[in-house]
C-alpha cells in the first residue's frame, strides 16, 4: 500500500535515512549521503522536515513504513529545468529491511501512474553517480534514460528522464 505521507513521517524518514548511511558506510561507499547519520546534522534533519511536508508518499508492508517517495513539479535548482511540464522525483529510498522486494519500483511505477494521469509526458529524476553507476543501472532498469551529468561540489549526480505518452 502507498499512503500519502506528512509531517508525522519525519521520524521514519529520517530512520530511512540513518539506516541508508550506515549501509552506505559498512558498504565503503560515503559518498552518497555522507559518513554520519542524518538524525544527528541539524542541516539534515531540516531538509528530511521539508520532505516531510512536501509531496510526500510512504509505501507500507504489512502496516510498517518501507520507502518513502517525494515528487515534486520541478528540478531542484542545481538541475536544468525542463522546457515542458515535469514531475520530478525528489526522494526514493527504501528501508533496508525492505531491499530487493520491489518497493522502489512499487514508488517509481506510482510515480509514473500520476504523472501520467495528471497528463504530464515527462518524468524525470537524479541520483548519485558513484559506486561505478550502480544507482544509475537502477534507474535505467526502471525505463529512465540518462540525460546530463551534473556536479555539487565534490558530489557527482547523473540526470534521468522517462517519458510517459
Amino acid at each position: 500500500m502507498i499512503r500519502p505521507g506528512g509531517p508525522a513521517d519525519t521520524d521514519t524518514l529520517l530512520a530511512f535515512f540513518d539506516d541508508a548511511v550506515a549501509w552506505m558506510v559498512a558498504r565503503g561507499q560515503p559518498g552518497q549521503w555522507g559518513s554520519e547519520p542524518w538524525s544527528t546534522q541539524p542541516n539534515r534533519v531540516e531538509r528530511v522536515v521539508a520532505m516531510a511536508a512536501s509531496n510526500l508518499w510512504i509505501a507500507e508492508v504489512d502496516g510498517e513504513p518501507a520507502g518513502a517517495l517525494v515528487i515534486d513539479d520541478s528540478a531542484p535548482a542545481w538541475i536544468p529545468p525542463a522546457d515542458e511540464p515535469e514531475r520530478y522525483v525528489r526522494l526514493l529510498i527504501t528501508k533496508r529491511a525492505f531491499a530487493g522486494r520491489g518497493i522502489g519500483a512499487d514508488l517509481l511505477a506510482f510515480a509514473r501512474e500520476r504523472t501520467k494521469a495528471e497528463g504530464i509526458g515527462l518524468l524525470r529524476v537524479d541520483c548519485w553517480a558513484g559506486a561505478n553507476g550502480e544507482l544509475i543501472a537502477y534507474y535505467v532498469r526502471d525505463g529512465f534514460t540518462p540525460t546530463e551529468p551534473f556536479t555539487v561540489g565534490d558530489w557527482h549526480g547523473q540526470v534521468l528522464a522517462r517519458r510517459l505518452d
